[in-house]
């Protein structure tokens, strides 16, 4: 809460006191209020719970049941909970900030200018409706001129900065042996549809989708006049369904020991020699390549292969669509329209788009935008430097605790904790917001003309993008803006990184007890140190570098704990028909479970050696365990929750709740949780890893 207008009377007062003439007669001294939690007496909202629900069965619903049974999902949301409340809080805070600037008329060229003519070109539709298709009719007319391989291949190079499409995608990243150099990773997707599983399963629900897909695509080339656009679509669906059948399963797909090949170009083009490569790369402005990783070689070939048995002309098609597809978003409203329906109503069963000043928000202020820009005013307005020093005492808490955790393993051995150790060590935590802002004075932005100021920032960030080949890692870059509500864990730089945003109730409160704020923000630093000692962290070593560093001995005993959480996890089914995938959820799910484990023993070294108090008949522990389940309240519209099954490597948050506190001795203890109930899982069943 903002106390600044309460102490403005007593600043004012203070001041006329000093300036009397006669002495002031002394008075004692009265005691700031103690700062009361935002949520309930002591951080958690006990009124949202179902007491009628045991713990045991169903610790999730016990903590949040009364809210997931009464809250009703906004129209314009897929889902909806603890990151949407702060998600929202930010973006009323930015739109403010752009309101600010928009009225003071900033000078022209200034970032100033640049945010505020962003965002209001943004909001006239008007203009936008004027134009509908005409910005892209360039584009189009150039993409329908293709007519040869070679044409086809430098279409597909140029797609990235051309907003079109491509089986190939690349970026420039920190090289996996030498995390102080970049280099060109390859890989393959370009799909419409959210996974592979969409194409390839029977299931009444993905042949549903699919036939909506199509008639999607049809009305979307049907704004711009494409001929036979029935027959269009089929043949962008089949070369997508090609595609798809292709790419690995999307388990492979974080494996880190199976997508990291790297060799020379030379050797590149040698093992995949059926197109261009010269030229493909020469389209996309990389004149020099000395070597590159590439993601997922066995696919590689089958794809290339797909340039000579489908026709160019459906090439074009689907690269038509994509085109029109990807930039719906500055274009007119009907064809913005049509876009939202199929990938939010259709995928996600969201029948409203959010407000357009909201979506203008989410525009300007991402990280790939002004976002950084943005994030400089933000933090000076919201964030409170007290807040810093606290975080970074909690970090140090959990890393204190993980090295405890670490000392007293018994499944691991004496010379991978050597390693385990100098990798916590070297852990580097980054609070808030960035030390370093990114120059984004080259960006130019007008008020009047959205399409072009979206290809502004494209084009700026794709010539970043392609001047860092050659250059070494900036390891003060963040890969979040500072009102981003989420953390992260870098494998390549081992740093962990919390943007201001999230460092807010429930995930963080100065005046929340202290077993609230290790339930929350404690268990997200937990986590994401836990994400340096997962299935595919723990591949990296203390400097980033990918390798292993683990006897053969420890890595079993690692793997054989791992394998017994991903098959509890395989149990789960969120909607009927539709389980969690415990191999591809597996490093988040070491991240809960590991956090969680590291947040409890902080926990107990913050209270010195103390007995917590008991407050509102709630034991310190009992506390802490309903914290972690608030921040995961969360409800899901049920389309949306079966495409996070097959595209997000994080459980349902129901699973976040339940699937982590049954592994846990101290919660058994804490809720009297018993063999007969739901949740219970025998002692030796428990997976506990850090």
């Amino acid at each position: 809460m903002n106390t600044s207008s309460k102490l403005l009377p007593a600043l004012l007062l203070a001041s006329l006191v000093a300036c009397s003439d006669q002495p002031a007669e002394p008075q004692a001294s009265v005691p700031a209020p103690k700062p009361t939690p935002e949520l309930g007496d002591f951080g958690i909202d006990l009124s949202q719970q179902d007491p009628a629900v045991k713990p045991g069965d169903d610790f999730f619903r016990f903590a949040n049941g009364k809210w997931l049974e009464e809250f009703e999902l906004p129209a314009d949301r897929s889902n909806y909970g603890s990151f949407t409340v702060l998600g929202d809080r930010s973006d009323q805070r930015v739109n403010a900030i752009i309101d600010e600037l928009a009225a003071a008329e900033p000078a022209a060229g200034t970032i100033e200018q640049k945010i505020s003519d962003y965002y209001l070109s943004f909001m006239n539709t008007e203009a936008l409706d004027a134009r509908g298709i005409s910005p892209l009719r360039e584009s189009l007319a150039a993409l329908a001129e293709i007519d040869t391989k070679a044409e086809l291949i430098a279409a597909l190079g140029r797609s990235q900065l051309d907003a079109t499409a491509s089986p190939f995608g690349w970026y420039v990243g920190a090289d996996r042996r030498d995390p102080d150099r970049h280099q060109l990773v390859l890989s393959l997707g370009g799909i419409g549809l959210p996974d592979r599983d969409y194409y390839l399963l029977d299931t009444e629900q993905y042949q549903n989708v699919r036939a909506e897909y199509v008639a999607h695509i049809e009305r979307m080339l049907n704004f711009a006049s494409v001929d036979n656009a029935a027959d269009k679509a089929n043949a962008v669906l089949a070369l997508e369904t090609a595609i798809a059948q292709n790419l690995w399963p999307r388990a492979d797909r974080r494996n880190r020991d199976l997508t990291f090949n790297p060799m020379t170009y030379a050797e590149f083009t040698a093992e995949y020699p059926g197109m261009d490569w010269d030229a493909y790369w020469g389209a996309a402005g990389i004149d020099e390549i000395s070597d590159l990783n590439v993601s997922y070689p066995s696919a590689m070939a089958p794809v290339i292969a797909l340039l000579d048995s489908i026709p160019v002309a459906d090439w074009v098609s689907y690269m038509s669509y994509q085109h029109i597809s990807n930039l719906a978003s500055v274009l007119s409203q009907e064809i913005d329209d049509e876009n939202f329906h199929f990938y939010s109503t259709v995928l996600n069963g969201v029948p409203e788009q959010r407000q357009r000043w909201e979506r203008g928000v989410a525009r300007v202020g991402a990280l790939n935008s002004l976002g950084e820009a943005v994030g400089q005013i933000y933090v000076q307005k919201h964030f409170p430097e007290a807040a810093k020093q606290q975080m970074q005492d909690l970090v140090e808490n959990l890393r204190a605790a993980l090295n405890d955790s670490i000392n007293g393993l018994d499944w691991m051995g004496d010379e991978t904790k050597v390693e385990a150790r100098l990798k916590l060590e070297s852990f580097r935590p980054k609070i808030a917001y960035p030390d370093e802002w990114k120059d984004l004075s080259a960006i130019e932005i007008s008020r009047d003309d959205l399409f072009a100021n979206a290809r502004s920032v494209r084009e700026f960030n794709y010539l970043d993008e392609i001047s860092r080949l050659g250059t070494p890692t900036n390891r003060e870059e963040w890969g979040m803006t500072p009102q981003t509500v989420n953390a992260y864990y870098n494998s390549s730089f081992n740093e962990i990184v919390f943007p201001a945003g999230i460092l807010q109730p429930p995930f963080f409160d100065p005046a929340a007890d202290l077993a609230v704020n290790y339930g929350g923000i404690g268990a997200v630093i937990g986590h994401e140190m836990g994400h340096g000692f997962d299935d595919q962290g723990s591949k990296s070593d203390y400097q980033g570098v990918q390798r292993n560093w683990w006897t053969d001995a420890d890595r079993e005993n690692f793997e054989e704990l791992t394998t017994a959480l991903a098959a509890q996890y395989d149990e789960f089914e969120p909607v009927p028909g539709y389980f969690v995938d415990g191999n591809f959820t597996l490093g988040e799910n070491i991240g809960d479970v590991g956090g969680l484990s590291l947040a409890y023993r902080a926990y107990k070294r913050a209270l010195n050696g103390e007995e917590a108090p008991v407050i509102d008949g709630l034991t310190g522990d009992q506390r802490f365990f309903l914290s972690w389940a608030q921040v995961w309240q969360r409800k899901y519209r049920e389309d949306a929750l079966i495409q996070r099954l097959t595209s997000d490597p994080h459980s349902p948050s129901e699973f976040r709740v339940n699937g982590v506190v049954r592994n846990f001795d101290e919660w058994y203890q804490a809720f009297g949780v018993q063999p007969e109930d739901a949740l219970y899982l025998a002692p030796e069943d428990r997976v506990r890893i850090w």
